[in-house]
């Protein structure tokens, strides 16, 4: 019966690490192994050739473990026997050799073919620049040349080779969109640069690599990428002030938003909210997802946000506000009308 029940749970242990193992292989918008740019193909093929040479190494190593408990009450090698020069021969290729020219060879194509080809582009090697200001919790994206600033969503045209300037606001972040190349990281006081280039129009997420505070798991990003042509259209469209209120719901709605804490932190732009701590909302509605890719960017998700944010994300710097009922409709109806005008 203890035979057994030693058999179940061995059974039951290798089940459960095929299953761990297996959990992290199926696809993802966020892996390494998708690339869509030639600098993650780059990286992709550097970690391909980082598995095959730890998995020599390995097997190596593991091989010589099953041997040694295969022939434990009896010395020498297989078919060779007790030869000492043989015996040390292969400690010193397993051992030191073989681990030194693997490594070696590893640490030479990462510099040679990846870490230099992937590294922060000349000013003179780019088509536009875009510049990435990390806060706790959330991502700021401006576009200079253009007044366009979003928030944890960024659009880029395809095919077009960036300049992407990153700094923080406060404390170390780490910007590092997977599928379009490496991670870079943001240190206070500091500007770092890194190429961003996606092939094709897709929708890449992204996320903070560097820990930096109660909320690090949840300040994610998307990167848009886009043909060239719409992507000049929705930066005309980012540009633009914010829409005047459609109806009088709205108008009281913005109102609230002006005379509450909303401005103060919140820049809309086109009125007299000119805030700089929260992100800048001035076409919010136009976002898939709200507070850096946490909840959806719809109506009951967005009131639930401005009436009680610490309950979603908490740490973060947005307080919660205490209006009436017909206030908060009105405010509720004028954030999610902040959207690009039609036409």
């Amino acid at each position: 019966m203890n035979h057994r029940q030693r058999l179940g749970g061995r059974g039951l242990a290798l089940v459960a690490f095929t299953l761990l193992a297996v959990s992290g292989c199926g696809s993802t918008r966020q892996s390494t192994l998708e690339p869509e740019s030639h600098p993650a193909r780059l990286i992709e093929r550097l970690w391909w050739w980082m598995l095959g040479g730890s998995g020599i190494v390995f097997s190596g190593a593991v091989s010589f473990l099953v041997l040694a408990y295969v022939r434990r009450r009896r010395s020498g090698l297989p078919l060779f026997g007790e030869r000492e020069g043989l015996m040390t021969a292969l400690v010193v290729a397993f051992g030191i050799a073989i681990p030194v020219v693997t490594l070696s060879g590893l640490f030479t194509a990462s510099n040679i073919f990846v870490i230099q080809k992937t590294s922060a582009p000349s000013a003179s090697s780019t088509d536009m620049t875009i510049e990435v200001i990390g806060h706790q919790w959330w991502w700021e994206f401006r576009y200079p040349g253009s007044a366009a600033v979003t928030a944890n969503e960024m659009h880029i045209p395809t095919q077009t080779r960036i300049n992407l300037v990153v700094r923080t606001a406060d404390v170390i972040h780490s910007f590092w969109v997977p599928q379009l190349n490496r991670k870079i990281d943001l240190i206070p006081g500091q500007e770092n640069r890194i190429l961003l280039y996606a092939d094709r129009p897709g929708r890449y997420r992204g996320q903070c690599a560097e820990f930096c505070g109660a909320q690090h798991a949840h300040m994610a990003l998307e990167v848009y990428a886009e043909p060239p042509e719409r992507f000049q259209t929705w930066l005309a469209n980012e540009a633009a002030p914010a829409p005047e209120p459609a109806n009088e719901l709205a108008r009281r709605g913005q109102g609230v938003f002006l005379s509450n804490a909303c401005a103060s932190c919140h820049t809309i732009r086109g009125t007299d909210a000119d805030g700089k701590i929260g992100p800048d909302l001035t076409h919010v509605g136009e976002r898939d997802m709200l507070a850096a890719e946490t909840i959806p960017n719809r109506l009951g998700y967005l009131g639930g946000w401005i009436l009680d944010p610490q309950h979603v994300k908490p740490g973060n710097k947005m307080p919660g506000l205490n209006l009436s009922g017909p206030d908060f409709r009105a405010l509720l109806h004028y954030v999610d009308g902040l959207r690009f005008e039609a036409g």
